[in-house]
């Protein structure tokens, strides 16, 4: 009966290590998988479909067109933009205690770079973060020519949309001139023309995450961007200010992954987890087991009753 028993608590013990590492696997960011293409390159020649940017576009333009991941690059923080109510600001103010999300766009695109802010939008909808409490926003204007009468139109558009008190003092909307316009593009590598015969620019479609120092970290390209995984670039690049236990686990089990703009997961890592999972739940088990064969023999005992015989 005592063996019976023990093969039972046994059988419990490793159906438990089980459903831990069920739970593990089912806790896996869907983000491990990126978007849905899985095939986002580190030069990004698919600018996408819209006005300007048909068949018929010359060889010549798409050469200069991508958007070229430069992880590391320090940002130059000290260029000056003006915000959404005209006052000249430095590029720095907004960096040195939260992560920041960059996005590059022009306000009166007429297309990609609305889904880009629209993206971001709903990526950032489902977070337990919130813009100006755990990370800042700054989305900058590489058209020269906008004013910061049309910033504000477009501010005022997002921060109703996600709805979330204190949005307006952590999501800015930049405009600037053509140098420092280049300066910041050329830094983190967005290369894009404009196509005078369209009237518009030729661009690609991408977010980066860049550390509280100004450094970037992580690029997001298209205009979907899986929440976990931009939850999880957020919490790496706070220099470790933001993210709880487990977060510092899930991080230890999937990297970034640069080329593909995603996280995925580091197979000897999570292994290594699981495995610790088990031992754990084993020993526990062990335990467990010796503390009531303990009291068992101890109550036989003082109950005068053999310890070695079992009814």
């Amino acid at each position: 009966m005592v063996n019976c028993q023990y093969k039972n608590a046994a059988s419990a013990a490793y159906a438990a290590c089980a459903a831990v590492l069920v739970t593990v696997l089912l806790a896996l960011p869907g983000g491990a998988y990126g978007q849905e293409d899985g095939s986002s390159p580190t030069i990004m020649t698919d600018i996408g479909t819209g006005p300007g940017l048909d068949a018929g576009a010359t060889p010549e333009i798409l050469k200069h067109v991508g958007i070229e991941q430069k992880i590391g690059a320090s940002l130059p923080l000290d260029l000056e933009f003006n915000d959404e109510s005209g006052t000249p600001v430095k590029l720095g103010s907004y960096f040195g205690d939260k992560p920041v999300i960059l996005t590059l766009v022009y306000y009166d695109c007429p297309m990609l770079c609305t889904e880009v802010l629209n993206g971001l939008n709903r990526s950032l909808a489902p977070l337990n973060f919130s813009i100006g409490e755990e990370f800042e926003v700054v989305t900058v204007s590489f058209d020269p020519r906008e004013t910061p009468a049309l910033a504000s139109q477009k501010k005022a558009v997002y921060t109703q949309r996600y709805g979330r008190p204190g949005t307006g003092e952590g999501w800015h909307f930049l405009t600037g001139a053509a140098p420092e316009i280049d300066a910041l593009t050329g830094t983190v590598g967005f290369n894009y023309v404009y196509d005078e015969s369209e009237g518009q620019f030729v661009h690609g479609s991408a977010i980066m995450i860049v550390s509280p120092k100004g450094t970037v970290s992580h690029y997001f390209f298209g205009i979907e961007y899986p929440s976990e995984d931009i939850r999880l670039a957020i919490i790496e690049s706070s220099e470790e200010k933001l993210g709880t236990v487990f977060d510092q686990i899930m991080l230890y089990c999937f990297n970034y992954d640069p080329e593909q703009g995603r996280y995925g997961v580091a197979i000897m890592n999570a292994m290594r987890v699981a495995g610790l999972v088990t031992l754990l739940a084993m020993g526990s088990f062990m335990v467990v087991m010796f503390k009531r064969d303990r009291r068992r023999r101890r109550a036989r005992n003082e109950s005068g009753k053999d310890p070695t015989t079992v009814k």
